[in-house]
């Protein structure tokens, strides 16, 4: 598997991608410093040709102007980013395919951050190994929706597409914020063994250069955990049904 993730040093700690293609060319996923990304590239050889865009929040397409300047790349994005995201060649639709080298790129269509968000699940040998999150998924955690987002239909695809991939898929998030995330599950489980044993290995090493799977997300994630009886008998409120308690712990989190 031949995604490259690079952190960026950002204020907003974000990942950019680098995935690898045919014929010495690659594909950038939300290119935060276009400089780096090219420098990156060019010490694999590569060249990039394709940026693809999870959503339209400038810190995910502000490298695109200057990677594109250089290497004529084009940029795709979700159907719904047309006039959101200067300079977009090609907009995407759910189940479209971007090859990339040994597999393919599927496009999910992952509303709730926003409404013109994408993820983007590595499909290697016919099986889903990885997926691209932006936004939407992180480690420990999951996305706002404050700007142009909408917590219930966050929770839909939380619900039907990520809580059912199976344990072995590699999550690749568009931010390290995973010592917070791990906090506030530690806040709302206090008794998350799993979380504590993690939140400590994040402390004392570099979390930028950590990646988790599905699994690890089952056991950490609170956002994965709604029926878990010490995370529900903590919330006020409605919390009659998963969604509801995603609603309220979504709300928390907002605070935290």
């Amino acid at each position: 598997m031949l995604i490259h993730q690079i952190y960026t040093f950002s204020p907003l700690r974000n990942f950019s991608y680098l995935i690898e293609r045919e014929n010495g060319s690659a594909l950038c996923v939300d290119p935060f410093d276009a400089y780096q990304m090219l420098e990156f590239a060019k010490s694999l050889n590569l060249k990039i040709d394709l940026i693809v865009n999870t959503h339209e929040h400038l810190d995910h397409y502000c490298g695109n102007a200057g990677i594109v300047e250089e290497t004529g790349a084009e940029v795709y994005a979700h159907e719904n980013a047309k006039g959101k995201i200067p300079g977009v060649n090609h907009f995407l639709k759910v189940d479209d395919e971007v090859s990339v080298k040994d597999g393919v790129l599927s496009i999910m269509d992952t509303p709730g951050h926003t409404f013109a968000h994408l993820c983007l699940k590595y499909i290697y040998k016919g099986n889903a190994v990885a997926v691209l999150t932006g936004d939407t998924l992180f480690n420990a955690g999951v996305g706002n929706c404050h700007n142009g987002g909408d917590p219930g239909a966050l929770f839909e695809t939380i619900k039907k597409q990520f809580h059912t991939l199976s344990d072995e898929v590699i999550l690749f998030p568009g931010h390290d914020y995973i010592e917070n995330n791990l906090e506030f599950t530690l806040d709302r489980e206090p008794s998350n063994k799993c979380a504590c044993e993690w939140l400590s290995k994040v402390k004392s090493s570099d979390s930028t250069k950590m990646t988790f799977n599905v699994g690890n997300e089952r056991e950490f994630n609170t956002f994965f955990r709604l029926d878990n009886e010490e995370v529900v008998s903590g919330l006020k409120g409605n919390v009659d049904s998963e969604k509801e308690v995603f609603l309220r712990l979504r709300e928390l989190r907002n605070k935290w």
